[in-house]
């Protein structure tokens, strides 16, 4: 059982993580290939070894463990839960005499400063976590499988223009087709949309379920514009569920009929909604091979770009943060359904949150933002709020109303600036 140790003096208020009194610099001994390594300069360790001691005595050695060499600290991590790291480390400080105080802080100043690492339930994990994209040879190996092969010999202008100043920041009621004919073509950096999901939903001023032919043929003409009027470089994201009882799976038609106009399949993004829609089991043959009926749990973001996977922007016009980044890029989303359809009036919302996501991930800030599917505007809304200017179409003239009201009581985010 380990001695508790006493302090001589104890601090009224916890000291705060600051730029460290203790410079630190990376270190990797010979044989520590396993670790991220930290060397910190400082004086009188030795007197200071009790309180490290016991602090990472809390920890697996195989995860985080400390020598000393030629007088200095030397943190060894592999491993490690940090927000419980953080509160045990503020509550030693809190303890500590100043010199113990400074030198913890330090500590927790150089680790939390790391900001590459993979995550691994609650630990973040600070070496081997993108071993994965280690490949010899990759850009060879790339060029000779041949990628994105499919949109290789695409006859994209690289030249982008200007939307007409009429159409930014607008809500326009009417048919997507028609009045995206009126606009120049490569003058949208994104397009994020959800159509209608055939599924026989009460929309307003929309019949849905409508035979399948006559709704691709539809849905397809409108994304013809939409991909000419897609900048160079822009991004079209499409959020669908496919029909399961019909047999179509609307991800992959939608996901052919972009390849085949030579746009580049940039991944998918599977948004899983907390079990909606999946509260019973005894579908199709119950307890029968015969004819099971799958229950999905998620919608899927089909992501296409024009011409180019890069999109250039101002890097000032980034709003995204480390940890936002880190989290969103990968491929599944959860994310609670949208609660309040009822009060807008329509049937297939998708949340705020959702739009968000998709802003800050794959656009800057003054981007124009097209949603050709507006419905009562969650897409717009959340564009001003995200400080991109905004096009909404919708061939409902009530939901476009409710989507001009939602604008009206949409603040721009001042935090972003």
């Amino acid at each position: 059982m380990k001695t508790k140790v006493k302090y001589k003096q104890k601090r009224k208020e916890p000291l705060f993580v600051k730029e460290s009194l203790f410079p630190a610099i990376d270190y990797q001994p010979t044989g520590n290939i396993n670790y991220k390594t930290i060397k910190i300069h400082t004086g009188n360790i030795k007197q200071n070894i009790t309180a490290i001691d016991q602090l990472l005595s809390f920890y697996p050695r195989e995860d985080v463990f400390f020598e000393i060499s030629n007088g200095d600290l030397i943190i060894n991590l592999r491993q490690l839960d940090f927000s419980d790291f953080k509160k045990k480390i503020q509550s030693f400080i809190e303890n500590s005499d100043n010199e113990v105080s400074q030198l913890l802080n330090s500590i927790l100043f150089h680790i939390e400063k790391i900001k590459s690492y993979g995550l691994k339930g609650k630990k973040r994990l600070y070496v081997g976590y993108n071993k994965e994209r280690k490949v010899k040879g990759r850009e060879e190996k790339e060029k000779e499988r041949g990628i994105y092969f499919y949109a290789r010999d695409n006859t994209f202008s690289k030249r982008n223009n200007e939307v007409p100043e009429r159409f930014i920041n607008q809500i326009i009621s009417g048919d997507s087709e028609e009045i995206l004919k009126k606009f120049p073509e490569n003058c949208i950096d994104l397009i994020f949309t959800s159509p209608p999901y055939n599924f026989g939903l009460e929309y307003e001023n929309h019949k849905d379920g409508t035979n399948w032919n006559e709704y691709f043929d539809k849905l397809f003409k409108i994304f013809i514009e939409c991909i000419r009027v897609l900048k160079y470089g822009g991004r079209v994201i499409v959020n669908v569920q496919p029909l399961f009882s019909d047999y179509i799976p609307i991800h992959h038609i939608l996901s052919d009929f972009f390849m085949r106009r030579k746009m580049i399949w940039r991944g998918e993004i599977i948004w899983d909604k907390h079990n909606w829609n999946c509260k019973y089991t005894a579908w199709g043959s119950w307890k029968s091979p015969s004819n099971p009926y799958l229950k999905y749990t998620w919608e899927f973001l089909e992501i296409f770009c024009k011409g180019d996977l890069k999109k250039e922007g101002d890097s000032k016009n980034i709003d995204i943060s480390d940890e936002e980044f880190k989290k969103y890029v990968i491929g599944k989303w959860d994310i609670a359904p949208e609660r309040n359809m009822k009060e807008y009036g329509h049937p297939a919302m998708f949340p705020e949150n959702l739009v968000e996501r998709v802003l800050k991930l794959f656009s800057y800030k003054g981007d124009v933002i097209l949603d050709p599917f507006n419905g009562v505007g969650t897409t717009t809304a959340v564009s001003k709020k995200l400080s991109r200017k905004y096009i909404g179409i919708d061939t409902s003239e009530e939901y476009c109303k409710k989507a001009k009201d939602r604008l009206e009581k949409t603040p721009i985010d001042m935090r972003l600036f």
